[in-house]
């Protein structure tokens, strides 16, 4: 088995938060196992959350997943939920066939993740039949993610979008923010609350403590990120402060 691992994210160019997370969570994880991890990145141009950003956006990460195969890294994420969601229901499937699809022209044999695909399997493994969803979205962009995680199998009891079109304002918020935001989320008989369905609002400082307030399973895109790119290189999907889906207990062996 390798001793260190390169990941690889596909990130808007605006985005400051899954280049901060997703290493924090693989170094917390770096304490408990023994691989290591380098992280590498692409960006895409994206400076509002707007539809017409996100498919000019969208159709860049070509360009991208071509720059990361150059650098043969191990894995690579697409950081960007509501750009897969706002295309079409079911997309992240046909994103991750395009990605995969040029990093074999380019004669290599990366596994590629996406937030989307990512937050979907993991409420399906997770066993979520109902969830509530905590968002910075627009309105009008909220209400395609919702549709798309009901298009996957999941009732959505509720869901709040915190209307934040700067992206650059999403990143800067304080995530202890979410252990008040959560109190305006009904998360009465759900499943799991899904803390952040957005990988640039910051969240995982307050994953374990709002789990705690709620007494449910918490999650984000990006702890749902963490797990499948882990999965993907056949590593024990664990590490240490990112909620359930994260946490040992839960987690079978690779």
């Amino acid at each position: 088995m390798k001793a260190t691992y390169r990941i690889g994210q596909i990130v808007p160019s605006s985005n400051v938060t899954m280049e901060t997370e997703i290493p924090a969570m693989l170094r917390a994880r770096e304490a408990i196992r023994p691989e290591r991890f380098t992280f590498h990145s692409s960006r895409m141009r994206m400076k509002k959350v707007t539809a017409e950003e996100l498919s000019a956006m969208d159709a860049d990460s070509l360009r991208c997943a071509r720059e990361l195969a150059d650098a043969e890294v191990d894995v690579m994420g697409y950081a960007c939920l509501v750009a897969i969601m706002a295309q079409s229901l079911g997309y992240h499937r046909i994103s991750r066939k395009n990605l995969e699809g040029v990093v074999a022209e380019e004669g290599k044999d990366i596994p590629v993740v996406s937030s989307a695909g990512a937050l979907v399997e993991g409420l399906h493994e997770m066993g979520a039949k109902r969830v509530s969803l905590l968002m910075p979205y627009m309105k009008p962009l909220a209400a395609k993610v919702t549709d798309y995680i009901a298009s996957e199998g999941f009732e959505v009891h509720d869901s709040l979008a915190l209307e934040i079109a700067d992206n650059l304002e999403v990143g800067a918020r304080d995530p202890m923010a979410l252990i008040e935001d959560v109190k305006r989320l009904d998360t009465k008989g759900v499943d799991v609350v899904v803390l952040s369905a957005c990988v640039q609002m910051p969240s995982l400082a307050a994953l374990s403590p709002v789990e705690q307030q709620l007494g449910l399973p918490v999650t984000s895109a990006a702890a749902c990120t963490v797990r499948s790119m882990l999965k993907s290189m056949n590593l024990e999907p664990v590490t240490q402060g990112a909620g359930t889906i994260l946490e040992e207990k839960f987690a079978p062996a690779a």
